[in-house]
């Protein structure tokens, strides 16, 4: 009898609601808090996770980093020729290190900013320049304008497609969200050795008991001194989640999907206010991400911008609701709010590594597409 790789199969389903984004920080043994968490038998979490790997249900499995500490960093919208749009798409996916998230994004109506219909992350090493990269970026893939948004604060940044899919509009946690920081921290040589090695996703071999003491002898590390640096990298606040990622917008082998829509939700509030409403925003359990970013003219000066993905596009609107009369009730206006729905979507982890930038900007010094 097969295995089941599915992402609805109920074991599986036990496994993801942990392993998606319930694993915080450094883990000496990371398979062993997500079985425990999941109440499962360890060979049972290894032998799923390598089948759902298999399958391509999981796409990926690493450690994260909280890059925003490490690298400087922006969301950034690009207004380009509809004919040139898709690609510019597969260049910033496929040939773009530096380029996270790539997803193309629609309105439902003529709104502010919607003739912005490529939206992508990007992050550069500390020192140097988004606005140089996003320029750089503009010439090569012949777009008319980019918006570049930084954070300045996160409320919320997660996954959890999984344990998400079932829960009911208005779901908060009992406290507004504390504000994350994007003040870069600063690592000696021996730091960026290990953060570069622990950072990379695992192959299917690495997927065992202990997968880090391999990586340790390969940058000729012994095994304690590998993880006393990670976790004194976690005491810094650059280590994520340790996560196993799904494939949440293709559909698997037999078509299965795990989301089918996602909501970028933009709203303004008062000047001196983005803090607090960031805060009572991000609170809500649907939210993957939650950022203060100013949004400039361009885009209504929008200051508050969440993600929200589901199965149900007037679901994923009624969680909108249920936060929208959130601030109202307490007293929180929203002077202007709107959606940008995610089409074609592409994610891959950004590159940090200052050397990998100078050899991208010398191989691309006058390459236009």
């Amino acid at each position: 009898m097969s295995i089941p790789s599915e992402h609805d199969d109920p074991i599986n389903s036990k496994i993801l609601s942990v392993s998606e984004d319930m694993v915080s920080g450094f883990q000496e043994f990371p398979f062993h808090s997500i079985a425990e968490k999941a109440e499962l038998p360890l060979n049972i979490v290894l032998e799923r996770i390598h089948v759902m790997l298999k399958a391509g249900v999981i796409r990926r499995v690493r450690q994260t980093l909280l890059a925003t500490k490490l690298a400087h960093g922006a969301l950034c919208a690009w207004k380009i020729d509809n004919n040139k749009l898709e690609k510019a798409f597969d260049y910033m996916f496929n040939e773009d290190p530096f380029s996270g998230h790539v997803v193309i994004r629609s309105t439902d109506r003529v709104i502010t900013g919607s003739d912005f219909k490529l939206w992508t992350t990007l992050k550069v090493p500390q020192g140097e320049s988004l606005d140089e990269h996003a320029e750089k970026l503009r010439s090569i893939i012949g777009a008319e304008k980019f918006i570049l948004m930084p954070a300045k604060g996160i409320f919320s940044l997660g996954v959890g497609h999984v344990r998400r899919k079932n829960l009911p509009p208005g779901s908060k946690s009992d406290s507004p969200a504390k504000m994350l920081t994007t003040t870069v921290v600063e690592l000696t040589p021996l730091e960026w050795k290990v953060l570069l090695s622990i950072k990379e996703e695992l192959e299917l071999n690495e997927i065992n008991e202990d997968p880090w003491s391999k990586r340790a002898e390969s940058i000729g590390l012994s095994k304690e001194d590998y993880t006393n640096t990670a976790r004194e990298l976690d005491k810094k606040n650059v280590i994520g989640r340790f996560s196993t990622f799904l494939e949440h917008v293709k559909p698997s082998s037999t078509g299965k999907r795990v989301t089918r829509f996602n909501g970028l939700f933009h709203w303004r509030v008062k000047e001196g206010m983005q803090k607090e409403a960031g805060a009572e925003i991000g609170r809500h359990h649907i939210l993957t991400h939650c950022y203060w970013r100013e949004g400039g003219e361009n885009f209504g000066n929008v200051n508050i911008m969440g993600v929200v993905h589901g199965y149900d596009k007037d679901l994923v609107m009624v969680h909108k609701a249920a936060i929208d009369k959130h601030l109202e009730e307490i007293g929180i206006e929203v002077l202007y709010t709107n959606v940008f729905w995610g089409g074609r979507s592409e994610i891959k982890p950004s590159e940090i590594s200052p050397v990998i930038y100078k050899q991208w900007h010398q191989k691309n010094h006058s390459y236009v597409l």
